[in-house]
C-alpha cells in the first residue's frame, strides 16, 4: 500500500506555499511523484507547535538496502519498531492523492472528490543518517478495496493538532473507516 503519492504545486498553492518554506530554510523536498526514500515535506510536532520538515520516507529495515516505507494501523502499538515513535512522533504527509496498483497491475490515482489536500497519518523514527518517516495503513474504504487490499490512514484538516498531540485520539482514529475517495485509472 501507498507506495506512491503526488504531491501537485502546479495546481496546489498550498502545496507550493509549503515547498517554498522549505526551500527558504535550505531543504528541498521532492516534488509531483514522490517515491520512498524521496525528501518529502512532512508536518509534525515541535514544542507543542506545528512545523514542516523535509525528511526522507522509509525506515531502514533489518536487512542491508531494505526499507520499510508503511507501518499497519493494527498493529502499530504491538510492533516495537513502530510503537514509541508512533506515541511520541507522528506526522502528517500532505499530498494532492495517491497511487495504488491492481492485482492486474494497472495504476490508480486516489483523491478526494472536491480535490482538497489528503493529510496521511504517519511517523517520524531517528535513525544512523537522520530522521526518516513511515506511512501508516489501513482497511481500504469501499473505494479502494476493488483495486488493493490497504490504504493510507486519512486525517482529516479539522484533526491535525489531535493527531499531532493527543495519543488517545490518534489511537481511537486509526480503528475508524477511512472517507470516500475519487478514483481514476491512470493511462499506460
Amino acid at each position: 500500500m501507498c507506495g506512491r503519492y503526488y504531491f501537485d504545486v502546479l495546481k496546489s498553492k498550498r502545496l507550493q506555499k509549503l515547498v517554498n518554506l522549505l526551500k527558504e530554510a535550505g531543504i528541498n523536498v521532492k516534488t509531483g511523484e514522490v517515491f520512498p526514500n524521496d525528501v518529502t515535506a512532512v508536518i509534525n510536532a515541535s514544542h507543542q507547535k506545528t512545523q514542516l520538515s523535509g525528511i526522507k520516507w522509509g525506515f531502514e529495515g533489518f536487512r542491508e538496502n531494505q526499507l520499510i516505507i508503511n507501518a499497519r494501523a493494527e498493529s502499530v502499538t504491538d510492533k516495537k519498531m513502530f510503537r514509541t515513535p508512533f506515541l511520541t512522533n507522528r506526522c502528517l504527509f500532505p499530498m494532492s492523492g495517491f497511487y495504488e496498483w491492481s492485482p492486474a497491475k494497472d495504476k490508480f490515482y486516489f483523491t478526494y472528490p472536491d480535490d482538497q489536500l489528503i493529510f496521511v497519518g504517519g511517523f517520524i523514527r531517528n535513525e544512523q543518517d537522520g530522521p526518516r518517516s513511515i506511512i501508516m495503513t489501513t482497511e481500504p474504504n469501499q473505494n479502494v478495496s476493488p483495486i488493493h487490499n490497504r490504504m493510507p490512514v486519512l486525517i482529516g484538516e479539522k484533526d491535525i493538532k489531535q493527531w499531532l498531540f493527543d495519543n488517545d485520539f490518534a489511537r481511537g482514529l486509526i480503528q475508524h473507516r477511512m472517507p470516500a475517495l475519487s478514483v481514476t485509472k491512470v493511462p499506460k
